[in-house]
């Protein structure tokens, strides 16, 4: 007989799992687990979180430690280097052009062909500093223009001591363009004289004792060289005595 307190659902009831059988084939009498029940243990729990580095600050108490060595170090040494810059008060070296001739000037047809002798001066103020010129190349303009060029032999210069050099420059049927062609006519015409300019960049050693700094590249202008060549001369010299050049670093 039907149970009048059990709820209608409209479908019959399910029938409920027999025993599995035990190992004699027949139904096993202990009661079983719910059908619903996880057939299998429980998963181990993991924690997402990372494990703190026991090393992490010894790590950082190093690399703060290198740091601040690091800038110890170089503000020592700058101000090492500081201090002999201040006790040694390098000066840069002066230049003078002496003189400067030309002879077997021709010009012609866009060309030129001379022969030009500069006799220059180099000064080193410095009473602590030696120089060494390793590498000097000089050439010869015509404003803006070069017309020939040539390399200055090494030379040592002692300290406030001075050494003078002389450079020869060939130029033969060498181009020029128009317009330094036309200028260098028009002036021999009206001033009977051509302005020349000598530029010259050495590479130099400056040493005092033991310490010697890096090697430095100078650059030399010795500008408005009039060289008095009229137009019925071929050779003329310098007009208006010594020149000094302008020198930097």
């Amino acid at each position: 007989m039907a149970d009048p307190n059990r709820p209608v659902t409209g479908y019959p009831a399910a029938a409920a799992a027999p025993p599995p059988p035990n190992h004699n084939g027949y139904p096993s009498s202990q009661p079983q687990p719910p059908a619903t029940a996880y057939p299998y243990a429980a998963p181990p729990y993991y924690n997402n979180y990372p494990y703190p580095d026991p090393y992490a600050a010894q790590r950082n108490t190093f690399l703060r430690r290198v740091i601040a060595i690091l800038v110890a170090s170089t503000i020592i040494t700058g101000t090492i280097l500081f201090v002999i810059w201040i006790v040694i008060l390098p000066r840069i070296p002066e230049f003078q052009v002496d003189s400067l001739n030309v002879s077997n000037l021709n010009l012609s047809n866009s060309l030129i062909t001379a022969d030009w002798d500069l006799r220059f001066t180099a000064r080193n103020p410095n009473k602590k500093l030696t120089l060494y010129y390793d590498e000097i190349a000089a050439a010869i303009f015509y404003d803006s223009l070069s017309i020939a060029d040539t390399t200055v032999p090494p030379f040592f210069m002692d300290r406030v001591n001075e050494t003078t050099q002389e450079v020869s420059f060939v130029a033969s049927g060498a181009y020029v363009e128009k317009w330094a062609f036309e200028g260098m006519a028009k002036e021999r015409a009206e001033k009977a004289s051509v302005r020349f300019n000598v530029r010259m960049v050495a590479r130099v050693s400056f040493k005092a004792g033991a310490w010697r700094a890096r090697r430095r590249y100078l650059r030399v202008y010795c500008g408005d060289l009039s060289v008095g060549v009229a137009l019925n001369k071929s050779s003329g010299n310098l007009l208006g005595g010594q020149r000094q050049c302008r020198v930097g670093l």
